[in-house]
């Protein structure tokens, strides 16, 4: 692929975004070491360029809905880093009231719609946030993220179904980084072109390199643009890469470092640092005095969440149900 010509401000977003998910993830990962983030804890280092390269192809009015490794996305869809932090440290001023941890991320506000523990769960209700949209007549599309393992869930196929059946405007987006857990993709199905299981629905579907963001970006806009438009749902299989284990449990040691190398060559931020610069749209200064606001804004994260109150008792029982207004819904 030839290098690209970068739009000026929308590569100093992308590398914003990518450096912001890094450093963010990294400040978690010291944090968990220091029992201060508890619990399950997923981080999404190494697959910045899909969410970046994503979320520049949408618009606010769109949904999002993803698995469990969704501190990336909670950012870029418009989260605050205190907010996203307070929730990892299960306080009262989290995203999700401190209530949902690092796996259940949520804003109604921001259309982000989680962050969700249950394998494949997400699937069928990003279908449904389309139906919604399709349902109210406006031109609102649904990104519907999933791991490489959420693709052997039933749901998935039930949903494609139902998504090409009613047209719905929906995205769908495995994040292929070649592990289900420990587990790599070869060892789970002989089809191993993931974005082949669309083509047995007529969903329009391709891999994507998820190394480039601008690549993503591409091929999110072409997916995009067919949703917006009345036909229907598309089929990214966006190939990334994490680099560390599958959760901070994980000691990752059924890859080789060699492995771990070789991807790491191709990391989506610096692929986007060196076409920055070849194309002098930036330089070494600019890219420091970048990295030490970013590092003051993540560490501003943690003192908010530090500083934050723990939840009430009183809050236990809260938004656990709610009471409707429905006649025929009674004691």
């Amino acid at each position: 692929m030839a290098d690209p010509k970068l739009s000026p401000a929308q590569a100093q977003k992308w590398l914003y975004d990518m450096l912001l998910m890094r450093r963010f993830e990294e400040k978690c990962a010291q944090l968990y070491g220091q029992q201060k983030i508890k619990g399950f804890c997923h981080l999404y280092i190494g697959q910045e360029a899909v969410v970046a390269g994503t979320y520049s192809a949408i618009t606010p009015q769109d949904s999002v809905i993803t698995a469990y490794r969704d501190h990336g996305h909670a950012l870029i869809c418009g989260l605050s880093p205190g907010s996203v932090m307070a929730e990892l440290y299960g306080k009262a001023t989290g995203c999700s009231k401190g209530k949902g941890g690092s796996m259940h991320l949520f804003s109604k506000e921001h259309r982000f719609y989680g962050g969700h523990g249950i394998v494949g769960g997400q699937i069928p209700l990003g279908a449904g946030l389309a139906f919604a949209d399709k349902y109210l007549g406006n031109t609102n599309v649904n990104v519907c993220f999933m791991g490489d393992g959420a693709v052997r869930q039933g749901a998935l196929h039930e949903t494609f179904n139902m998504a090409m059946l009613w047209n719905l405007p929906v995205i769908f987006v495995i994040e292929n980084n070649g592990y289900a857990m420990g587990t790599s993709v070869q060892r789970t199905t002989n089809v191993n072109e993931l974005h082949e299981i669309g083509l047995s629905y007529r969903m329009p579907s391709e891999a994507v390199d998820g190394m480039c963001v601008w690549t993503v970006h591409e091929a999110m806009e072409r997916a995009v643009a067919r949703a917006r438009s009345g036909d229907g749902p598309t089929l990214l299989e966006i190939r990334t890469y994490r680099y560390r284990g599958h959760s901070m449990s994980d000691p990752a040691k059924y890859r080789t470092k060699e492995e771990v190398e070789a991807y790491r060559e191709q990391d989506p931020i610096e692929q986007l640092k060196n076409q920055m610069m070849a194309q002098g749209l930036l330089d070494e200064a600019a890219f420091e005095q970048l990295e030490e606001k970013l590092e003051i804004l993540v560490q501003e994260a943690v003192t908010f969440a530090e500083e934050s109150p723990w939840p009430d008792v009183s809050e236990m029982y809260k938004d656990v149900y709610i009471q409707s207004d429905y006649p025929y819904i009674t004691d």
